[in-house]
């Protein structure tokens, strides 16, 4: 994106965010902008900042208004919460947007357009909170994610929906219930190259069922990954050792819908798979392996276990057709004290003796 002073005030390229710029672009940019700088491919996009957020509150003066209606609020009287968000998210919708902001992100949408040598690019809009994917709470999808957004009147409307989806019901009353101020948690919306996803998911750096260490977990399913994500389908589940890299599970699902794009219909939709296809393995062998080859990275990189979301395009050649869209802290497992086993030896000792335990048996 180009570098003066009005873009970089509102909008800002993904390679140039990384995990420190998390009050500028919300915790879903910066991990994207921190992949890319640990040589994870992400899809090409650009953040509109918090600031542009910000500005747009206090200039067009609906801020006091949106939080002399949330101080009021009871966050056990659900019939008060629903109306006092669905009257601040109308609000932020009917408010029009600062022309700077505005014009900002429409030369963010063009360059975009131009890169790919397509004057309306499908982009995914995608909120990213400042309070969202910590390793101490779990405010994940609690704010809105638009797919398949063609042209720059459906860019700067779906922008201004995930600004107002910071105040749903739900995410109102968590931040209540968890001492966060409304004030204080400010939300980025990240504009992002859409993937024409053949198949899509979500893999884990430990056994999500158990917290074992020394798996990935890798589920999936047909088309985007929302079916994975909402729990729409029973996804396949692959279930892989770090050290030995075998494949010790593959249980390939009955999946009978997918998320795709309707040309027709010009969105997305939930349709049928096709009969065959719905007991058909939706990864290979070698597609798993890569992708637990990249969760490896992405786990190292942080230091933590990882909660990882990912997509296969299927206009691209494996490997370069595996992307990240998304990684985020685990945040069960993770914060559980476990006492220590086998002796006291770290998780990282036991995955080694493990590992190599399993080699000289087969060797």
């Amino acid at each position: 994106m180009k570098t003066n002073e009005l873009n970089m005030k509102h909008v800002i390229d993904f390679k140039y965010v990384d995990k420190g710029s998390l009050n500028l672009v919300g915790g879903k940019n910066a991990s994207l902008g921190e992949m890319i700088k640990a040589g994870i491919r992400v899809p090409h996009g650009f953040a509109v900042t918090t600031d542009s957020y910000r500005n747009f509150i206090k200039e067009t003066g609906i801020m006091n208004k949106i939080y002399d209606r949330l101080s009021e609020v009871d966050p056990e009287n659900i019939k008060e919460l629903d109306l006092t968000g669905d009257t601040v998210r109308r609000m932020i919708i009917k408010t029009p947007m600062p022309r700077e902001t505005q014009k900002a992100i429409e030369e963010g949408y063009e360059e975009l357009s131009q890169e790919y040598h397509d004057r309306n690019i499908p982009v995914a809009v995608r909120s990213s909170a400042t309070a969202e994917d910590l390793p101490t709470a779990s405010f994940a999808g609690q704010q809105d994610t638009y797919l398949w957004t063609i042209g720059i009147a459906q860019v700067i409307a779906n922008v201004k929906r995930c600004w107002a989806s910071l105040y749903t019901s739900r995410a109102i009353s968590y931040r209540i219930k968890n001492d966060f101020s409304h004030e204080d948690v400010l939300i980025s919306v990240g504009i992002q190259k859409m993937v024409s996803s053949k198949t899509s998911g979500v893999m884990f750096t430990l056994d999500p069922t158990n917290g074992d260490p020394s798996k990935i977990v890798i589920e999936g399913s047909w088309g985007f990954g929302e079916t994975v994500v909402g729990g729409y389908v029973n996804p396949d589940k692959f279930v892989v050792d770090k050290i030995t890299k075998e494949i010790n599970e593959r249980k390939i699902s009955h999946k009978h819908i997918e998320c795709v794009y309707d040309p027709a219909k010009d969105k997305v939709v939930h349709t049928d798979v096709e009969g065959d296809m719905q007991l058909e393995r939706c990864l290979d062998d070698d597609e798993v392996r890569e992708l637990v080859r990249i969760a490896r990275i992405i786990e190292n990189h942080y230091g933590s276990p990882q909660d990882i979301e990912w997509t296969i395009d299927k206009d691209f050649s494996f490997p370069e057709n595996i992307f990240i869209v998304q990684s985020r802290p685990e945040t069960v497992w993770s914060q559980k004290q476990r006492t220590p086993i086998l002796g006291g030896k770290s998780s990282y000792q036991i995955m080694v003796d493990r590992g190599l335990k399993r080699i000289k048996i087969n060797s």
